[in-house]
Order: C-alpha cells, then structure tokens, then sequence
C-alpha cells in the first residue's frame, strides 16, 4: 500500500477519551505503514498549519488522560467557504492525503463540508460528552461525563441529608437530555429537568410534598442547563417567591469535561479510532463510525450530521416512577 499522510484532528469541546481514539489512530496508521499528521488546534490549526508528523512515542501514556493531546478550538472562519478553501490549500501544500475528525456535529459539517467542495477524503468519530449525535448510540466522553456528575450527586446527597435540603443540580446539556436522564436515575433524582421543557413547578412541588409525607427530608432535582447556564437558579427563586420552598443550586459545569475517561470510554473510543482507520485506507466515500445494536460500525456521514436531543420519556417516566 502507497504510504501516504493521513492527517487527524479534536474540534469542539473536549471530551474524556478523546486521547484514546488519537492513539488509537496515530498507531493503526503507523502499523498500516502511513504518516499520522497531527493538526493543533482543530479547524483553525488546520487553517494555520499547524501540522506535526505523529510517532508511536507520542502518544504513549495518555490513555488515562483527560482533555486532547492536540488541543481543540472552534473556528469561524473555517465555517465559510473561504475558510475552508484555506485550510484545503494547507493539506494540498503539506500533500496530506485524508483527514479524520473527532468532534461533535459542527466538527461533523465541517468535514462534511470538506469531502463535498474538495472530494478531500474524510472519515469522523462521535467526540462529545452530550451523547446527541443522530445514528449511534455512544458518543466518546458521555459515559465518563455521567460518571463524574453521579459521583458528584452522591457526595451532595450527603449534605442534603445533613441539612433536609431540596437541591437543583445543573449538568452539561445545552440542546441534550442525555447527561441528565441518565445521572438523574443512577442518583435516584426526584426529577429531571430536560433542557427545552418549560420547568413544571407544580409537579416539583408536590414531589416535595409526597416525600415529606414519607419521611423523606432531603430532595435531589436534575436539570439539563439549557441555552444558558444558571438556569438552575431561576427555579431556585421561583419556588422561595410563590412556595416558600428553600432550596440550594449547585452547576457543575466543566468538571464534566475533564478527568480520566472510563474503562468504557477508553474501549470504544480505542475500537472506534481502529474503525476510522481502516474506514479511510479502505476510502469509499465520507463516514461516520457510530455505535449500533451495540457494534461498533460506520455510516455515510450525511446520515450522522444532525443533532440528537437526547430526550427518552421512559428513562423520565422510570424516574418519577421509583421515586415515590
């Protein structure tokens, strides 16, 4: 097989495991006998250049690392055409052959939009904690992200208890409710709030009510943060000024991004950067690599390019459910 330079690049927000797949990519090139380039950056090091030739000792010990060892960015620029035709003009100069994406579904359009105004050969991975890529399953990052929000919860439970508090915690989630449904059962929440769903103060009330009745001093609320963080504390306010109910608001924010990835998140993200390897050395066409029925696979990329919302009315059925 002709060695050629096959360059690989993190867009968007970081996502624990995203260091897994570059290894992963980096070293099945180098055993496929081809150039690994690594881009810094994202879409504006690609704008910029700025390429490095990738060794297997470069990536080496970062399987437990959070964050990407090439750093990530979001790019306006490469957003337009002209931008695009720049960074295009960079990997002909440089005679990089093919580029793998890990991002979310900007970084995904991006690509997209690669393979279709240039026929530049693109294969993408799912690297985002939201879990809201259209046609897989698992995105890198989600499940070390629930992992970190439920120990999290758990430790603030504690001082619910201690204090017979009624608590708002507000995970990651702009437009999914992946994180918060799955962290809001595995913490036995009272209740998730979804990110679009206007907030039902009425149903959270006499939640409260039905588990004081019981007992039960202490209350755990979910809530998917939304268009803007600090959703949480509108809620917060709501219920002291029209139900004299007091409550505490804890954001998690970016800790959910960072942190060693998970045993899950380092396997699939090491088979997913296989997968995307041989997807391009074996090019027939832009691909996404997703996970199915619990397979590993790829699909024609147009297929994977819009959002998913994340939201499951039986995980949020199951949840009020059991927690009567």
């Amino acid at each position: 097989m002709e060695k050629k330079k096959i360059a690989l690049l993190t867009s968007g927000g970081d996502s624990p495991g995203m260091n897994c797949a570059i290894r992963a990519i980096t070293r099945s090139l180098l055993f496929h006998n081809q150039q690994p380039i690594g881009v810094d950056r994202g879409y504006s090091g690609l704008l910029e250049g700025n390429f490095r030739p990738l060794k297997a000792a470069d990536v080496g010990n970062i399987l437990q690392l959070g964050g990407t060892l090439l750093r990530t960015s979001r790019s306006a620029e490469f957003a337009t055409p002209e931008g695009r035709q720049k960074a295009m003009d960079q990997l002909k100069q440089h005679n990089i052959h093919g580029l793998i994406v890990i991002g979310g579904d900007g970084s995904y359009r991006g690509a997209h939009a690669l393979w279709q105004e240039h026929q530049l050969p693109v294969i993408t991975l799912p690297g985002t904690i939201d879990n809201d890529i259209e046609q897989t399953e698992y995105t890198i990052g989600h499940d070390t992200a629930v992992q970190t929000a439920m120990e999290a919860i758990d430790r603030i439970r504690d001082t619910a208890l201690s204090h017979d508090r009624v608590f708002f915690i507000e995970v990651m989630g702009r437009n999914s409710s992946a994180i918060a449904l799955k962290v809001g059962l595995c913490t036995g929440a009272e209740n998730v709030i979804e990110p679009h769903a206007d907030v039902a103060y009425q149903e959270i009330v006499s939640g409260i009510e039905r588990g004081m009745k019981r007992g039960k001093v202490h209350s755990i609320f979910v809530v998917a943060e939304g268009q803007k963080a600090g959703r949480s504390y509108e809620i917060q306010e709501k219920l002291m000024q029209d139900y004299q109910i007091d409550s505490r608001v804890c954001i998690l924010g970016h800790i959910q991004r960072g942190g060693s990835p998970t045993a899950v998140d380092r396997y699939l993200a090491s088979i997913m950067g296989a997968k995307a390897v041989d997807c391009m050395l074996n090019f027939s066409g832009p691909k996404a690599i997703a996970m199915q029925a619990g397979q590993v696979v790829h699909l024609p990329l147009e297929k994977c390019l819009q959002k998913s919302s994340g939201s499951d009315s039986k995980t949020l059925q199951l949840i009020k459910e059991i927690s009567i």
